[in-house]
C-alpha cells in the first residue's frame, strides 16, 4: 500500500443519551492528518447519516477507506454500511473486536416492535464478517465496495502493532477526549 494512503477511524464515547464520535485520517504510516466530531442518539438509529456528517465535514477527497469500531455504536445504532458507502462513495469497513454469535438476540432483548424490526432489518442486511489475523490478535470485519482480500489488506496496513487498527485506536481517544470535555461544557 502507497505510503500517503489514508484511512478514515470513526469510533464512539458515551455515557448518557448522546454519544460522541470521532473522525480521524490516518496515513498508513500513522500519522494523523485530520480530526472531526459529530453526535449520534444512543439507542437511535442515527449512526450512519451522523459518520455520514463526518467525513462531508472533512472535505476530504484523499481518504480511501473508511472504518467503523464495531456495527453497532450507542447501544444497537446499526451502521448501515451500504447506505454509508453510497453516501460517501468510499469502501467501508466495520471492524469488531471479539467473536460473537450475532446481535439478533440482543436486539430483541432491548427492543420491541418496530424498533427491533427496524434494527434486525439494518443488521440482517449487513455482508458477514470475515476474521482478519493481526499477529497474535484477531479482528473482525465487514466491508462494502471492497473485496474481503483486500479489505484484509487495509485493516493489516492500518495496524502496525497490537490488535487494533491505529485510525480506530486514535478515534476511540479522540472520541473519549471529546465526550468528556462535552460533558463538562454542558455540565457547566
Amino acid at each position: 500500500m502507497k505510503s500517503g494512503a489514508r484511512a478514515l477511524g470513526v469510533a464512539e464515547s458515551y455515557r448518557a443519551d448522546t454519544s460522541t464520535l470521532a473522525g480521524v485520517v490516518t496515513r498508513v504510516d500513522c500519522t494523523v492528518d485530520g480530526v472531526a466530531f459529530d453526535t449520534c442518539s444512543v439507542g437511535g438509529t442515527d449512526a450512519t447519516t451522523a459518520i455520514a456528517s463526518i467525513f462531508a465535514a472533512l472535505g476530504r477527497d484523499d481518504i480511501q477507506y473508511l472504518l467503523a469500531a464495531g456495527i453497532a455504536p450507542a447501544w444497537y445504532n446499526v451502521i448501515e454500511l451500504s447506505r454509508l458507502h453510497d453516501l460517501t462513495e468510499t469502501p467501508v469497513l466495520s471492524v469488531s473486536f471479539e467473536a460473537s454469535d450475532g446481535l439478533d438476540d440482543a436486539i430483541r432483548d432491548a427492543f420491541d416492535g418496530e424498533a427491533a424490526r427496524r434494527r434486525l432489518d439494518s443488521y440482517r442486511a449487513l455482508p458477514e464478517r470475515q476474521s482478519v489475523a493481526l499477529g497474535d490478535d484477531t479482528v473482525y470485519v465487514r466491508s462494502v465496495g471492497i473485496d474481503d482480500d483486500e479489505a484484509a489488506a487495509v485493516v493489516r496496513a492500518f495496524t502496525p502493532e497490537g490488535g487494533r487498527p491505529e485510525p480506530l485506536r486514535v478515534a476511540r481517544l479522540v472520541a473519549r477526549g471529546g465526550d468528556a470535555f462535552r460533558r463538562q461544557v454542558e455540565d457547566g
